[in-house]
């Protein structure tokens, strides 16, 4: 099964088992990690905003246009920002590593 890990709001590295098929805030709920998904992710919040490691970004499916449009609202953007609902593993996806950002903001959803 591919593994992921999630760096915690402090720093700290949580690495996790990533079954294929659930998408990353899926995963992040099945072991308890703090990433909220207001949403339940139907791309209408940007509450599961999570910060993709640079080494992972190019690996990743482009983000679609309604993504983007929600990671505009997304507290501390950064250039590899993604939506954790939309990114599903893979077994190309086994090591992973994703940040949570500081904050969230629960704007349209």
């Amino acid at each position: 099964m591919p593994k992921m890990t999630f760096i915690e709001r402090d720093g700290t590295p949580r690495e996790v088992d990533a079954p294929v098929g659930l998408s990353v805030l899926e995963v992040a709920h099945k072991h308890g990690v703090d990433l909220e998904g207001a949403c339940e992710g139907s791309l209408a919040c940007s509450t599961c905003h999570v910060v993709i490691d640079p080494d992972w970004f190019e690996r990743l499916t482009p983000p679609t246009e309604d993504e983007e449009d929600m990671l505009d609202l997304a507290f501390g953007l950064e250039e590899t920002s993604r939506l954790g609902c939309q990114i599903v593993i893979n077994d190309g996806l086994d090591g992973l590593v994703v940040k949570l950002p500081t904050g969230t903001r629960n704007a349209g959803g």
